[in-house]
């Protein structure tokens, strides 16, 4: 069986600890399948696997992106943080172009950069988490270490590969 195809932005080490701490902390434990994450593409056909590890090794051979968190993000029954960077909208884009035809409505959308540590929660409690994480300072630079492909199990992601940013 060959699900769709996942793109994501991996972390540095210690963005990614605490970003996955607070997913823990704050993210239903029952639908907490996959690590924490900031997707680039939901669906890619499984056909494109090849030509979609050529580019994200190229891409990868790139210094990595720069990025910052910039706000809180309110997903209703969720919160996530908001990033910027316009290195990687550069990266998203490029695979846009690549894959033209082929994305999902989710996809062809504009892109909205997050990171969600929490959903499906009660609306309260997702007011509450947002109300403390807003008395963060923000901008706060994020380590973006590289770009990664998964493939959807309907539900759980199996990793397909890391591309580490290398220039």
């Amino acid at each position: 069986m060959s699900g769709p195809l996942i793109v994501t932005a991996t972390f540095g080490i210690d963005d990614h600890a605490w970003l996955e701490g607070l997913r823990r902390a704050h993210y239903p434990a029952e639908l907490n399948r996959v690590p924490v994450h900031l997707t680039l593409f939901h669906h890619l056909p499984p056909s494109t696997e090849r030509e979609l590890g050529q580019r994200l090794g190229h891409l990868a051979a790139a210094a990595p992106p720069r990025a910052r968190i910039v706000d809180v993000m309110d997903l209703g029954e969720g919160t996530a943080f908001r990033v910027a960077s316009d290195e990687l909208d550069d990266i998203r884009l490029d695979l846009a172009e690549a894959f033209r035809g082929l994305l999902m409505p989710q996809d062809q959308a504009p892109w909205r950069p997050h990171v969600t540590v929490q959903n499906k929660v009660v609306r309260r409690d997702a007011i509450a988490l947002q109300k403390e994480l807003q008395a963060g300072i923000f901008p706060k630079p994020l380590a973006i270490r590289g770009l990664a492909s998964w493939r959807y199990m309907d539900g759980p992601w199996e990793p397909v590969r890391a591309y580490p940013f290398r220039g």
